[in-house]
């Protein structure tokens, strides 16, 4: 049986990765003989695989890429001999040249992995989860050690007072807003009838617009209502003051391209036509109800509604907003109420402060951003049906500052350019003053947003917008002059996060501690 064996080893060569099976032996002792035909078999396979993986090591270690192809000649006569090369006791051929002193192990220049010109070319997932994993560690830390210094401080007096159940003059404005928009409404379906000229219209809505955004600021004032209240209905109605100039600015074009004829220079497809429409009752009540701040007579929408998808939103949106409010009262607040105003202390002292408070900082805008940007305003384009959801594009890899502002809040970015910014090109302002423009309006809108709630008028929130435009210069600057690189990027991230919010929730802070003491 050997014998036959060795004849058919010699006239059928097995192929060059595979190994004969071990003759199955006779008589009695079959069953340990299997055994150790078996064994032997197995011996060989995982001589073998080490030999093939120890040759495709020392190729990729020393470049050579001939030594990680085909077994060496000497390695297929190895194997044709089969139990002689298992009993030899190795199986793989390490007598080969590759495997000898002899053979040059440094085939050609190579950088080192760390070094500027090959950092960049390989991957670097390894390190970044070891910098989770050390994030991990390190909060997990901080958030133990907070809650033995501190304990729970989750409490609710800074934001909703005792006087925040007799906040109904808030409330009472917050409903009647919608009448600002059926008064728009109403204006429009006069323009459209010809009843009222386009200049009578435009005063008309003039009016409307500002008697909206004038009522809530009157009311907050007049009420000695929590913070928060008066955050919540300032941004509603700031909202509502966008989406009443988009529907104006928006249906006064509709009537010009219709009604009075005005050529454009490209031609309309379909979907531009079905657009071109005077608005309705139920157009009205879905713009004012849809994640957007641009009019327009249709949107794309989506077939149906996920009910399962839906509830999970709605259930991270409770616990994000939730994770808001424990990082607000268990982090921020012990560092702001132990902090000094930054522009009167010592300076050290002010940037120890602002680097403390940067960390929950940068995890609160984060929750909100995640929050408010994805899960609530696609928890309402679920229900709506509303089928166009880019709210946000990749803000976080940002090079300049001017990228940052067209990727953070695409339905404002979009409001800016399509009410704003393409206006004022069309009439011939330059490109420099039409964001300045833009930037302007933004910085009155977060202004009001911030100070009337606190009833402090100190122009931080302003001053924090406009001082972008520098900021974009700069990082304009630093991108052409270092291309391919993230200079802009940690540029962005340290006035944001590290230095400008920190700075701003610290001003106003102790601004209306102060105002609160003087009226004691």
């Amino acid at each position: 049986m050997a014998d036959s064996d060795g004849d058919e080893a010699v006239h059928v060569p097995p192929p060059a990765h595979h190994h004969r099976r071990p003759p199955r032996p006779r008589g009695s002792g079959g069953g340990s003989g299997l055994a150790e035909g078996f064994a032997a078999a197995l011996r060989r396979r995982v001589s073998f695989g080490a030999a093939t993986a120890a040759r495709a090591s020392f190729a990729a270690d020393s470049g050579d890429e001939s030594a990680s192809g085909e077994p060496s000649s000497s390695h297929r006569r190895g194997d044709s001999n089969g139990e002689a090369s298992s009993a030899g006791g190795g199986g793989g051929d390490f007598s080969a040249f590759t495997f000898r002193a002899a053979a040059p192990v440094h085939r050609k220049a190579k950088e080192s992995p760390l070094s500027s010109d090959a950092i960049f070319k390989q991957s670097h997932a390894g390190l970044f989860n070891l910098c989770i994993v050390v994030l991990v560690a390190v909060n997990s830390r901080l958030i133990i050690e907070n809650l033995m210094k501190y304990g729970l401080l989750i409490r609710a007096g800074f934001w909703f007072n005792a006087k925040s159940l007799r906040d109904w003059p808030l409330l009472m404005c917050c409903l009647s807003l919608p009448a600002f928009p059926l008064g728009a409404f109403s204006v429009e379906k006069l323009a459209f009838n010809n009843l009222i000229t386009d200049a009578v219209a435009a005063c008309l809505h003039i009016i409307i617009s500002t008697a909206e955004i004038v009522y809530p600021v009157l009311v907050i004032l007049k009420c000695d209502s929590a913070v928060l209240s008066g955050f919540l209905l300032m941004f509603i109605a700031c909202i509502v003051w966008l989406k009443l100039v988009s529907f104006a600015h928006t249906n006064h074009d509709i009537r010009q391209l219709t009604i009075s004829g005005k050529k454009v220079d490209n031609e309309l497809s379909t979907a531009d036509m079905d657009n071109l429409q005077s608005p309705t009752l139920g157009s009205l009540i879905y713009f004012m109800m849809a994640p957007t701040l641009c009019y327009q007579p249709s949107y794309p929408q989506t077939s149906c509604v996920r009910k399962g998808w839906l509830i999970r939103q709605i259930i991270l949106y409770l616990i994000f907003t939730g994770l808001q409010g424990f990082i607000i009262e268990q982090y921020i607040n012990p560092i702001v109420v132990n902090s000094q105003h930054p522009l009167k202390g010592g300076l050290l002292n002010a940037i120890e402060t602002v680097l403390k408070l940067s960390v929950p900082n940068v995890y609160l805008w984060l929750c909100m951003f995640y929050a408010f940007f994805h899960l609530w305003l696609n928890v309402l384009a679920e229900i709506l049906r509303f089928g166009d959801r880019e709210f946000y594009k990749d803000w976080w890899n940002a090079k300049t500052i001017d990228e940052y502002w067209r990727k953070w809040n695409m339905p404002v970015h979009k409001w800016v350019v399509r009410h704003i910014y393409f206006p004022c090109m069309r009439n011939g302002i330059s490109k420099e003053v039409a964001v300045w423009i833009s930037f302007f309006v933004s910085a009155v809108l977060h202004e009001l947003c911030v100070a009337v709630p606190c009833r402090i008028l100190k122009f931080w929130a302003f001053l924090g917008i406009m001082l972008q435009i520098p900021l974009i210069i700069l990082t304009a600057y630093l991108k052409s002059k270092f291309r391919d690189t993230m200079v802009g990027n940690m540029i962005f991230w340290f006035f944001f996060c590290i230095y400008g919010q920190p700075m701003c929730v610290l001003l106003y802070y102790h601004d209306v501690m102060n105002r609160i003491e003087k009226a004691r």
